[in-house]
């Protein structure tokens, strides 16, 4: 390279610098090749400017030991310093690693944790050091339940993102998980944007939602198969998006997705027992006018419990 001229060498590259390039390189290289480069280079993937966001879901399903998985995140969480703004893991296997987590996230605004088997108790133990969260996926972790996001809501006041997605296999022995939808209902108004799909969750518990995330641009129902919205009561809500309860073709994003009827993802059904609109019609829609366009949503799809490289279709509807 030219000495002298306008061109920077790259191992005087700042480290903040150095740590935006290596994003772009897979967890592999950053950990094997970066470091072997130069001095500089091995000081800056040893530093926190690398490790503001780690993203290892992949590579922990693909190596699904625990005991490699909890070194792995010890070891890059200690490197970020307390800088971690973005963690997204695969198949957690202990409370002791989710309370790692939580005591090293006062930056942390986005957790991914899907398949992990966290509980009740250390959720509601650790809730309180989450109070940055903004978006949160506990797809698929089937040994929390409403307790767990009560104490999520009461103490991460800014989330506006939450994944709750489960495998149909997971919930059949399950009677209801309404718990869970009036638990959300209560304690996190501020959502803007809930996945929900394959829930056991009734029109009720989701009306709850709807009247209290006043919030809300996208909700997603699809295989929640006793949710019944009629499409006249959805529009109610002009600057809603509603996906399901039917499944259908696999869409990779949302302008792309042609089973959205009406606008809502709903097919039209007749309420029995009662009229919903004649109850509501003394609530105040109290929404903006001004329907808002959800771009860039990132539409995720059912993989089955154990997955590791299944191809994203929903099961198809019953």
């Amino acid at each position: 390279m030219e000495v002298g001229g306008d061109f920077r060498r790259w191992d005087e590259l700042l480290p903040d610098a150095l740590g935006l390039i290596f994003r772009n390189l897979s967890l592999e290289e950053v950990l094997t090749v970066v470091p072997r480069v130069c001095k500089s280079w091995g000081r800056a993937v040893m530093g926190p400017y690398c490790w503001q966001e780690i993203d290892i879901e992949e590579w922990s399903r693909q190596h699904n030991r625990p005991e490699n998985i909890d070194r792995m995140l010890q070891m890059l969480i200690t490197r970020s310093c307390g800088s971690l703004r973005k963690l997204c893991v695969s198949g957690l296997t202990s409370d002791p690693s989710f309370s790692f987590i939580a005591l090293h996230a006062k930056s942390l605004q986005t957790l991914r944790l899907p398949r992990s088997e966290i509980s009740n108790p250390v959720v509601e133990q650790v809730a309180g050091m989450l109070t940055t969260i903004t978006f949160l996926d506990l797809s698929y972790c089937i040994k929390i339940g409403a307790r767990a996001l009560e104490a999520i809501g009461k103490n991460c006041k800014s989330l506006t993102g939450l994944r709750r997605i489960m495998h149909p296999l997971e919930v059949i022995d399950k009677l209801s998980q309404d718990d869970e939808a009036l638990a959300i209902a209560s304690t996190m108004p501020k959502l803007k944007h809930l996945e929900m799909a394959y829930l056991l969750v009734t029109t009720k518990s989701v009306i709850e939602i709807l009247f209290n995330c006043k919030n809300l641009e996208l909700l997603d129902v699809r295989g929640c198969w006793n949710v019944n919205l009629d499409d006249k009561f959805v529009k109610k809500f002009p600057g809603l998006k509603v996906v399901g309860p039917v499944v259908v073709d696999y869409c990779e994003g949302w302008d792309n997705c042609s089973d959205l009827s009406g606008s809502s993802g709903y097919v039209a059904w007749d309420f029995v027992a009662g009229d919903v609109d004649d109850y509501y019609d003394g609530i105040s829609d109290g929404f903006s006018e001004d329907e808002q366009i959800i771009e860039d949503v990132e539409m995720w799809f059912y993989d089955g419990p154990d997955a590791e490289d299944a191809a994203f279709d929903w099961p198809l509807s019953p």
